[in-house]
């Protein structure tokens, strides 16, 4: 089986064409999304109908729950200008985007994956950025494979025995999943913050047990334009261009 991962689109529905395109050209068996597929960006429901027709497991992220209204999220849990966003996504989402937000669930096991929008200890709101976060994730998890989001950093870390090692992965970084246990990250579709502007996603490719970080340029301009144009705080624009 091979998989495509991807995850925290945040409405930016250039950055998610950017990658399916690209994930289309050697086309997987199956398209897994890790939640966020909302909040921050310009066009929630366009993303909201894309993840719904081309992914086959979704993960529901905590500004999706927020945008949704959910009691499972405060706004005032979110910064000023997440806030802001997310009151903005709440007023736009179609009846359809909310129907398909509302059927998700943040965390999923099957077929030896764990996936969560946050972490294991946490599945909506815990951010696995750290070594401490790592081991206490692979400690409440026994699948050979965990799928984390959330933080917007591409992570790989493996737990060989009682030894962690990996940590932040680059563009093109590859790993064998036949050694040890892993905790993998695709990173951000739609807001990277690892330093790369370019939009990630994860190639998983169960015959040959090989795992890939993959990054892909889109218009970030586009992006930036358009939540000018809808009165959505301008950091979040700016920081596009920086993949911070």
């Amino acid at each position: 089986m091979r998989l495509a991962v991807i995850s925290d689109i945040h409405a930016n529905l250039y950055a998610l064409e950017a990658v399916l395109e690209e994930i289309d050209r050697d086309p997987p068996d199956e398209i897994w999304c890790l939640g966020d597929t909302v909040g921050y960006g310009p066009r929630p429901n366009e993303c909201c109908e894309l993840v719904r027709e081309r992914c086959t497991r979704t993960l529901v992220g905590n500004h999706d729950l927020v945008a949704l209204g959910s009691a499972a999220v405060e706004l005032e849990d979110f910064n000023p200008e997440a806030g802001a966003a997310s009151t903005w996504t709440s007023g736009e989402l179609s009846p359809a985007s909310r129907d398909f937000l509302s059927s998700l669930e943040p965390s999923a096991a099957f077929d030896g994956f764990e996936l969560y929008h946050g972490s294991p200890r946490d599945p909506v709101w815990d951010y696995v950025l750290d070594e401490v976060a790592v081991e206490d994730s692979f400690s409440r998890t026994e699948a050979p494979v965990v799928l984390v989001g959330h933080s917007h950093v591409a992570t790989a870390a493996v737990l060989v025995g009682e030894t962690i090692e990996g940590g932040v992965a680059p563009a093109d970084f590859s790993a064998a999943l036949g050694a040890g246990r892993w905790l993998l990250n695709p990173g951000s579709v739609g807001q990277p913050r690892d330093g790369d502007p370019r939009a990630a996603w994860l190639r998983l490719d169960l015959v040959s047990g090989e795992a890939r970080f993959r990054r892909i340029a889109y218009p970030v301009a586009q992006t930036q334009a358009e939540i000018r144009e809808r009165g959505l705080p301008d950091s979040l624009a700016e920081r596009l261009a920086h993949g911070v």
